[in-house]
């Protein structure tokens, strides 16, 4: 299967995440920042969970692989932006925080190119200039 059906999905579902999290964060019974990053996170753990249960994949074996300190590194990161990102969400409007903190998708581009050897054109350059141009626009009063 391609990857861009799963891309399509993820966007659809992460659309709605920063809306959620905004109204369960502010307000009258606020749920704190940090409680709702734990919470929704642990439903990730759990939908995750069902996944692998569901595809029979093993967990097990890839406990060893060299690579698995990759994981961890990467989910120690997700976990600092998320929490602060949820925290900015409580904060601040989500018109602004969330292409702030989209603009994720430009440095992990750049990232990409420069450290994995990724193919660098005209045309992602443009890209990535042009989103940070809308990220701008999009952020300042």
């Amino acid at each position: 299967m391609s990857y861009l059906p799963w891309a399509i999905l993820a966007l659809g579902a992460y659309t709605l995440v920063p809306i959620l999290m905004r109204v369960a964060t502010t307000g009258p019974d606020a749920v704190p920042s940090d409680v709702a990053t734990m919470v929704s996170n642990l439903v990730l753990v759990v939908v995750a969970g069902v996944v692998i249960v569901g595809t029979g994949e093993q967990v097990t074996p890839h406990l060893n692989s060299p690579k698995i300190w990759h994981t961890v590194a990467a989910g120690l990161f997700l976990g600092v932006g998320i929490l602060a990102y949820y925290r900015a969400l409580s904060l601040g409007p989500v018109s602004v925080v969330t292409p702030v903190f989209g603009m994720f998708l430009v440095t992990s581009s750049l990232v990409g190119i420069a450290v994995l050897g990724e193919s660098l054109t005209a045309r992602k350059l443009l890209g990535i200039a042009l989103a940070v141009v809308a990220v701008y626009l999009v952020t300042v009063e």
